[in-house]
């Protein structure tokens, strides 16, 4: 069995992938949100030409290579595209064995808790804390999280006074009880960084995501040695090395890949047993409700170091709407690994139809 054709259909920011063998399986997968047409072309003529005519099951192998073979090229997009690839061939696997890729993990499809992850930081803390107040009473989450500061902020506040006023606020208003993280997207220095860690701790927060720009590695974990609360990071990294990196200085204490900006679910695998054999839990990243979710239940529902919640945004995501069926639903502020073969979600024909056809066939 060898892969016989790629197709991506595209509809930016989402491209969707189906791989195809030469006796006719088939899987689906996902390139990585934003900017999927530069992905998709970047799948087309760096990915493709190493993946056809491989054998569709050895994606340790078929990873690796694309990542060699493009070695002048070692840049988010190869990985972006090489994501979509990898995902389908997991599906793929899973329907040729009639098995979900949970299970192909080792693991067990069940339902798994979800934090309530806000991207919003226009909103006062006033209104963000109602809202989360009334999505844990409609929906039943346990957890969920807030941003602080500013995207690259330079140690400025969105405005001033917003980060305490938001901490404290939806502390009061959703009690002792409610897990809070927060993330603060590459604001701070390090002595900002704890100087806010400090507030952080006293008021409860579970972890405190990517405090300082996350390429100053040494930044982040000036901060994680000084702080008691957990800095978590790593959403943006797809390069394996600097996994490692991180990991060994302990920049970190909680690993966050990005299923689909690492380069796929192997990938992200790799990531998640780095990080536990250092004993680190791993929260990936999953902050939008495309295919990049779905991935992730699967992960963490085999992962032996899973942190005790996963990533689910609140905030209405139009352009994922209706891409896959079933759609995922939270009960009791949990969320089920999709149970059947594969990924165990079904692309929808109608948004295919809409997207941009491109395939790439073996010779």
């Amino acid at each position: 069995m060898k892969i016989a054709s790629i197709e991506t259909f595209t509809k930016n920011p989402i491209s969707i992938v189906r791989v195809t063998t030469d006796d006719g399986a088939e899987g689906w997968g996902q390139i990585s949100p934003f900017n999927s047409d530069i992905s998709a072309l970047v799948l087309h003529r760096q990915v493709a030409p190493h993946v056809l005519g491989a054998d569709p099951l050895d994606t340790e192998a078929l990873c690796d290579g694309v990542v060699e073979a493009e070695y002048k090229f070692p840049g988010t997009y190869v990985c972006r595209a090489l994501c979509g690839v990898d995902t389908a061939l997991w599906d793929l696997r899973g329907r040729l064995e009639g098995k979900s890729v949970c299970e192909l993990l080792g693991g067990r499809p069940r339902p798994l808790s979800a934090y309530a992850s806000s991207m919003r930081r226009d909103i006062t803390p006033e209104d963000e804390a109602a809202r989360l107040l009334r999505l844990r009473e409609q929906f039943g989450y346990t957890a969920c999280k807030v941003r602080i500061g500013k995207v690259c902020g330079h140690d400025q506040d969105q405005w001033p006074g917003r980060t305490e006023a938001l901490v404290a606020g939806v502390r009061n208003a959703l009690g002792d009880d409610v897990v809070i993280k927060v993330d603060a997207n590459s604001c701070y220095t390090p002595a900002r960084a704890i100087e806010v860690g400090r507030m952080l701790e006293q008021h409860n927060i579970s972890h405190f995501e990517e405090p300082c720009p996350y390429w100053e590695l040494e930044w982040t974990a000036q901060v994680a040695e000084a702080l008691d609360i957990p800095v978590a990071g790593g959403e943006q990294d797809f390069h394996l090395p600097t996994w490692r990196r991180m990991i060994d200085m302990r920049a970190v204490d909680i690993v966050q890949p990005d299923v689909c900006y690492v380069g796929g679910l192997t990938r992200a695998r790799r990531v998640a047993r780095m990080g536990a054999a250092a004993g680190l839990k791993c929260v990936p990243h999953s902050a939008n409700r495309s295919m990049v979710t779905v991935f992730t239940l699967h992960l963490l529902g085999a992962i032996e170091n899973a942190g005790e919640h996963f990533e689910l945004s609140i905030e209405p995501t139009k352009w994922a709407e209706g891409l896959y069926e079933p759609a995922l639903e939270v009960r009791d502020g949990k969320v089920m690994v999709p149970p059947g073969a594969g990924w165990g979600v079904t692309i929808s024909k109608q948004w295919l139809a809409g997207a941009e056809r491109q395939v790439s066939t073996a010779q």
